[in-house]
């Protein structure tokens, strides 16, 4: 109904002069028969028949008819239909029910057909709390937010009373604005109307503070609900869940099992989240025990829930018990188990499950491309990804990602160019996903001169994750004076982020540039970044290298939240400034606060005992790895301790170290035996190093 065209009541106003005298009224037995067919023809679903059936009836129906057809034709969402009944409805009655006319706006409504309903209530004769409240959940239904808090103030000026219909849909519209101040002045007028008491509308401002990441009032507001229902706890849950205060969300769950409310499925899977966000395993099994209780374990949320909470925690056996329970799987279902498996490491096991799927979607092919490309499998990833483009034609920017990923790490340019090509011809090149994902691509394979042209490309939509692998780009091929050159272009019209820092402040250490890393220090600080553990992490690592150790204490000292990379950069720092006392007062005091060391840690000791001449301590700090600490070797481990043994001419403990080495000697460790022999004069052990060389030479 355009608003061009003469409205259907003002045509009707001629209309009925005209038809009054020559429309016998109907026989009752006529409307009766007619009124029974057109309701066989909305029990069978045929509405359209039965409003054909309407609409050719030269008279009036009675109105429960007209009310049902309208509420049908808004499920269907049949625009068409609601019209063909208004006009009916207004050309063969000559004063139309107003509860009849509020139906049709709120069909309208639901058909998304804003400008008829807008229409009708502009025409109407006199309107109700029922019209307004129909207008304004129309606007409500179809996201118009604003419309809804004009259609409310302009209802309150007219002088007609808002009901909990009225504040639930403008609470909606408040929250899809997130504008707290009117959420005040709402809250305030349902409280003047008497509405205090309403658990509907209690509920609903609970949700909406909680939107607008008002939580302490949220809070209060949950509060003061004198019974909650299980709605009312799964809102407020959600809410913190939302805001990230996983042990909040804990501990209001543990509140609502002691209230003796029975929760919705939904808020037993927001607690489990929540678990897995503070990484609480034991309370995650609690509700688990406690989701078996009420018989809510195999309810398709929240054992999805549960088999996230198992995997990423490394319990796949307990993930695979839950999921071999479930006797309708859903996609989400199996992608969750495969997806464990393979970020596990377990790829075949997460294989064997893929081929299982009854049914594929990209999201499940990305889990296993995502698992292979996770446990640098590049040959599987490669054959997957040939298989997926013979199967399938759903490939989306997450597969591009994964496979430029796979392209990088095995240099394979010629994949990365049928990438590039296939981004065009199906218009993702402009997905900033993609196209930085291809940006990074080429920079890693050393192509830098396409690295420069595509992030030309890039111009019109690039970001700070564009520069970051540019930058990243120059950093890595030991261009660090590019790369903060660029820095100076890329504050012309893009906000660096943390990451930004971290790789100019590496460019900076990797070539002793003291002097711009002060500059990028005082620029983060004139800017009040925040001085997180990124940015502290890579101003410890530059001054360290630069060879300013007491700056670097200085930053690690101010670091609220310390974590083992941290540790790790001030220890290999204090180790490149030929300070190794601190580097044992470090190991020392990691262990005080409760910091369990890594690999890294011990390869920094072991360097500091290699040059002291500490082989007693290196050889403690090694046993102490694996037997205290649980920490398989690596190669540069073993490749220490013979540094160790043979620089400082232990010899029989050399011997005796690499004889029994669990793993096969490389060629690098036994060239280094043959030096140290030679060196020293060690004739039997060099024999047999060089006999072991030869043998892996055939």
């Amino acid at each position: 109904m355009g608003a061009n065209k003469a409205s259907i009541l003002n045509r009707l106003l001629n209309v009925k002069i005209v038809t009054t005298n020559r429309i016998e009224p109907p026989r009752q037995a006529e409307v009766k028969a007619l009124t029974t067919t057109i309701t066989k023809h909305l029990r069978s679903g045929s509405l359209g028949k039965a409003v054909s059936v309407l609409f050719a009836a030269p008279f009036p129906f009675p109105t429960a008819l007209y009310a049902h057809l309208f509420r049908t034709c808004a499920s269907n969402k049949a625009a068409v239909e609601v019209r063909k009944v208004e006009s009916h409805l207004v050309t063969f009655s000559p004063n139309p029910p107003l509860f009849l006319l509020n139906r049709a706006i709120e069909a309208y409504g639901k058909c998304t057909c804003l400008r008829d309903a807008q229409d009708l209530f502009d025409e109407l004769p006199q309107r109700d709390g029922g019209s307004w409240n129909a207008m304004i959940t129309a606007y409500s239904q179809n996201g118009y937010a604003e419309s809804v808090l004009g259609m409310f103030l302009c209802m309150r000026k007219s002088g007609v009373s808002a009901n909990e219909i009225t504040f639930a849909s403008v609470l909606v519209s408040c929250a899809s604005l997130l504008n707290v101040w009117i959420l005040r002045q709402v809250h305030a007028l349902i409280v003047k109307f008497g509405f205090s008491g309403n658990a509907i509308l209690e509920t609903s401002l609970v949700d909406v503070y909680g939107k607008c990441k008002e939580m302490d009032d949220a809070r209060r507001m949950f509060d003061e609900i004198e019974n909650p229902n299980n709605v009312s706890w799964n809102v407020i849950i959600r809410r913190y869940l939302d805001m990230g205060v996983g042990k909040d969300v804990v501990s209001l769950f543990s509140e609502l099992v002691r209230a003796n409310v029975v929760p919705l499925t939904f808020t037993v899977s927001n607690a489990l989240v929540a678990c897995l966000a503070i990484g609480g395993l034991t309370e995650g099994l609690q509700i688990h025990g406690f989701s078996i209780k009420i018989n809510a374990e195999m309810d398709k949320v929240v054992s999805n829930s549960l088999i996230d909470l198992y995997r990423k925690f490394g319990d796949l056996v307990s993930a695979r018990r839950i999921f071999d329970l479930i006797c309708s799987k859903d996609l989400i279902h199996w992608t969750s188990m495969l997806s464990g498996y393979a970020m596990n490491g377990k790829t075949r096991e997460a294989r064997d499950l893929f081929n299982e799927m009854p049914e594929k979607t990209v999201i499940s092919w990305n889990a296993m491309l995502a698992g292979y490309v996770h446990n640098s499998e590049w040959d599987e990833a490669l054959q997957l990804i040939f298989l997926m483009c013979k199967q399938t034609r759903d490939i989306d920017h997450v597969t591009l990602g994964l496979v430029l990923n796979v392209s990088s790490a095995l240099s394979d340019i010629g994949l990365a160019k049928q990438v590039h090509g296939f981004m065009y011809r199906h218009e993702l090149h402009s997905n900033l996903f993609v196209a930085n994902a291809l940006l990074d691509m080429y920079g890693k394979c050393g192509y830098l001169r396409w690295t420069r042209v595509w992030f030309r490309e890039m111009s019109r939509w690039r970001d700070a994750i564009s520069w970051n692998a540019l930058l990243t780009s120059y950093k890595s091929h030991r261009m660090g004076e590019t790369a903060i050159v660029n820095f100076s272009d890329m504050l012309g019209g893009t906000i660096p982020s943390k990451y930004t820092f971290g790789t100019l402040l590496a460019a900076c250490a990797n070539t002793s540039a003291l002097k711009l890393g002060k500059q990028i220090h005082g620029y983060i600080i004139r800017n009040d970044y925040e001085m997180d553990i990124v940015i502290n992490g890579a101003l410890v690592n530059m001054y360290s290298k630069c060879g300013c150790v007491g700056y670097a204490l200085d930053i690690f000292a101010a670091t609220p939240q310390k974590d083992l990379v941290l540790w790790n950069s001030l220890m290999l720092g204090c180790y490149h400034n030929r300070r190794s006392d601190y580097v044992f007062e470090l190991f020392e005091l990691m262990k005080e606060k409760g910091i369990r060391p890594d690999s890294t840690t011990f390869q920094a000791i072991f360097r500091v005992c290699i040059r002291e001449g500490h082989v007693q301590l290196g050889r403690q700090y090694f046993d102490l790895m694996s037997d205290k600490y649980w920490i398989t070797p690596r190669l540069e481990h073993y490749e220490s301790m013979i540094e160790l043994f043979g620089r400082h001419g232990y010899f029989d403990e050399l011997e005796d170290f690499i004889k029994k080495l669990p793993i096969s000697p490389t060629i690098q460790m036994l060239e280094r035996v043959v030096h140290f022999c030679r060196e020293q004069r060690k004739l039997k052990l060099g024999s047999w190093a060089i006999n072991q060389l030869k043998q892996l030479s055939l």
